[in-house]
């Protein structure tokens, strides 16, 4: 079912590559690359940026403004947007920097709860 789902978010956004769902742990649960896109190890990306998630629950919790639940990072030559599900889950949505940034938060958006429902 996760597969079906990550699949969905990505052939519908433009410019998407791949998405995966993480545990906060930075271990993938399932993973999905549009094609044969030229992409960096989307898990190795998932892992990664769960350290940057882990650490910006800490600073919202320290700043008592509630809990994260969407980080989006740009960097030179990938976007990837990081939607939390669950307090041990997260899934992350890469795609081109030139790619639908809006339309791809949405569908994470309207997908979360999809995939939180799936994970219990």
């Amino acid at each position: 079912m996760f597969k079906e789902i990550l699949k969905e978010v990505v052939d519908q956004a433009e410019g998407s590559i791949a998405s995966v769902i993480m545990d906060s742990d930075g271990i993938p649960l399932e993973h999905y690359v549009r094609g044969s896109e030229q992409t960096p190890d989307v898990e190795a990306v998932g892992a990664e940026f769960s350290v940057v998630l882990n650490q910006v629950r800490s600073a919202a919790e320290m700043l008592e403004v509630g809990g994260a639940s969407e980080i989006a990072i740009r960097a030179e030559r990938l976007t990837t947007i990081i939607r939390v599900l669950t307090e041990e889950h997260f899934v992350a949505l890469t795609l081109h920097p030139t790619g639908n940034f809006g339309k791809a938060r949405y569908l994470l958006r309207r997908q979360s709860s999809r995939l939180s429902e799936a994970l219990v």
